[in-house]
């Protein structure tokens, strides 16, 4: 249902699941484990998998704090994107990894929930992609002594608004781990 033409595939996005993002990240050991399992499947069903890697002077490229969480492990054939803004798009090579493999969906898991994942989700979808988020392999760290929600809080809430987004030819939806599927669904209408 994508507005991009000939990109009937589906990529997963794992966002900036690095150390230091992760260090103090509501449930982490969940969201990885989830998003491990996914990375599996994709794997398992010719999937591509993107990994998207962040940074910034606090997040400095090569340093230990910016590498993947070690329960994450990318293979040699799988693209990296090195990235500056929350939106994964912006300023990258994203865009075209994904049109060189025909992807008009993307599945997104990641860090932080209320930054880089909520600008690529709209990101994805203002360039037309379908746009599936996964409600339970996402994250954020506690930024409540700066007047945010709490990270339960600001993911649900992410999940819930995430699943009413709509626009002409695209679709959008919050799916949990275990619901994901890798294939494109059926235009509204045409099922059966």
């Amino acid at each position: 249902m994508t507005t991009l033409s000939g990109r009937p595939h589906t990529a997963l996005l794992v966002i900036d699941v690095q150390n230091d993002v992760m260090a103090g990240a509501h449930d982490r050991d969940g969201v990885v484990a989830n998003i491990a399992a996914l990375v599996d499947r994709a794997r398992a069903e010719d999937v591509p998998v993107v990994w998207v890697q962040h940074s910034d002077e606090g997040l400095v490229r090569d340093s230990e704090g910016w590498r993947y969480v070690p329960e994450l492990v990318r293979r040699e054939s799988e693209p990296v994107v090195h990235k500056k803004y929350g939106d994964s798009f912006e300023d990258t090579e994203l865009e075209e990894v994904l049109a060189g493999r025909g992807v008009g969906r993307v599945v997104v898991t990641g860090a932080q929930t209320d930054m880089c994942v909520r600008s690529t989700l709209h990101g994805a979808f203002v360039r037309g992609y379908d746009v599936t988020l996964v409600g339970d392999a996402h994250t954020t760290e506690d930024l409540t002594a700066h007047g945010a929600p709490a990270p339960e809080q600001v993911i649900a809430h992410t999940n819930l608004y995430w699943g009413f987004h709509n626009g002409p030819g695209r679709r959008a939806e919050t799916v949990g781990t275990k619901e994901v599927t890798f294939t494109a669904a059926a235009p509204a209408g045409t099922e059966g």
